[in-house]
Formats: C-alpha cells, structure tokens, sequence
C-alpha cells in the first residue's frame, strides 16, 4: 500500500495544505475517502504520520514527504518522456527558471520564459511543461545542486557570493566577512532575489540570522533599495558588496532537461 502513487499523492496535497477538506476538494475526493488514504499509509508503516490538530506532518511524516515527494515527480518525469517520445518535436522552446538564474536562460529562449520558484521550474521540465529550465542554489564549490530524481543537469556557472551593506556600514571597507561574525546582524529575507536565509543558515549550521524584513518580489535592484535604505543585509551572486569568504559557498546555476 505504501507504494501506491494515488496515496502518497493524497498524503503530500494533505501536508502542502495543512488541511483534510482542502485537500479532498482538490482531489476530488471525499473528505472520508482522505482520511482512510492516510489511515491506510499510518496503519502500513505502523506510525502515525500526521497530527490532526493542527493538520501538520510529525517526524515520520516529514520523513515520509522526503521520500514521497522524490517518488511522485520521478513517476510524472517517466509518464512525461514516455509521451515526448511519441510526440513531434516542438516547433518553438518553452523556458524557466528560477529569478537568479534568468540571465543564464535568455540565450536558449526560442518561445516563452517563466521565471519561477525553484521547485516549480524543477517539477515543469520533469512533467514536461517547459523544455528547459534554469536553477540557482548556493553550495560549495563544484558540488552538484541538490535535485530531485527525473531531471538531467549540467552546471552552467558558479559565481562568488558578497554580502550586500548599506553605505557608511562600518564593515564596508573589510576585504572579506564571515558569515558567522554577522549572525546577529540585521537580515532581509529575499528567498526570490537574494540567497535564501533558510539556505546560509544550514550552510553554518545555525538558527541565527535573524530576518528583519522579508521581501517577496524578484527585482535585484528593489532588493538593494532595501539594504541601502538599512532595512538589512543580504547574500547575492557577484554584484556590489563585500566578498564572503567563510563559509566557502558559490552560487550556481544548473540548465535542467527531462531525464
């Protein structure tokens, strides 16, 4: 039973929307039929997976949605490619990519680009939406980014980080930071334009940083307004700032085909 893709389909729409009924309208199920597909996994894997109240997944869970996430998209990548493979080439090149990687994909645009979170450029190539995608990530350097099972990819670049500081910032004129000497610091939470908070604070293994502004858009030159204005610091590939020197992380960019 736990293999069984409509399940685990049921059990991650369930966590995404922290809720039964929600998630029943989205299905099309009925609420009762939601509750007995994650009753059915909770009774096969001898764990309860979610709490009820609130709807939340508990460590078994979150376990659980690692796995069932990487499964899901590689059964959508094989039902994609099977179907490319019958279908005529297209005749014009649909493209995504992530906000920081955009600039790498205007070279292959032959159609339309969508400029999109990570995840959802990932899940489009593997289902067949877009043609080629284009994604960022911060890791050390020439280690692969992280991606699910179902996408091909190759590095496109790696860039240096700097930390971006308003003027007169009394660390302006160092040659280099660490990023451990600024964990009390001011921060602005920039998932789409910046380097994800969440992202700098795994790399140094620490809960700090603390967000003081969090911004939603994806223009770069907003972003800056915002440090120069004081409202915080923030992680960028290359730019206008101080070089980070530890930890020792590039900002890459990978080009993305259906496997």
């Amino acid at each position: 039973m736990l293999m069984d893709p409509h399940l685990l389909r049921t059990f991650t729409t369930v966590v995404r929307l922290g809720s039964f009924s929600a998630a029943a309208a989205e299905l099309g199920y009925t609420q009762s039929a939601v509750s007995q597909h994650i009753a059915g996994l909770e009774h096969d894997l001898g764990v309860p997976l979610l709490t009820r109240r609130p709807v939340a997944p508990t460590a078994a869970g979150e376990r659980l949605l690692e796995h069932a996430t990487s499964l899901l998209l590689r059964l959508d990548a094989a039902r994609a490619d099977v179907r490319r493979a019958a279908a005529p080439p297209p005749a014009r090149t649909v493209v995504a990519a992530s906000p920081l990687a955009a600039v790498a994909a205007v070279g292959e645009v032959r159609g339309t680009l969508h400029v999109l979170p990570r995840a959802e450029v990932v899940a489009g190539v593997a289902t067949g939406e877009f043609d080629v995608g284009f994604v960022d990530g911060v890791v050390a350097p020439s280690d692969p980014l992280h991606l699910p099972v179902g996408v091909k990819a190759s590095v496109v670049a790696e860039q240096p980080l700097v930390v971006a500081l308003p003027p007169g910032h009394p660390l302006e004129r160092r040659k280099g930071l660490r990023l451990d000497d600024l964990v009390d610091a001011r921060w602005i939470d920039a998932p789409d334009a910046a380097v994800p908070l969440e992202d700098l604070r795994k790399a140094l293994g620490t809960q700090g940083l603390r967000a003081a502004t969090l911004y939603r858009g994806a223009d770069t030159a907003a972003l800056q307004a915002l440090v120069a204005a004081g409202h915080g610091l923030a992680v960028l590939p290359n730019g206008k700032g101080v070089p980070l020197v530890s930890p020792n992380l590039v900002h890459r960019v990978e080009r993305l085909r259906l496997g």
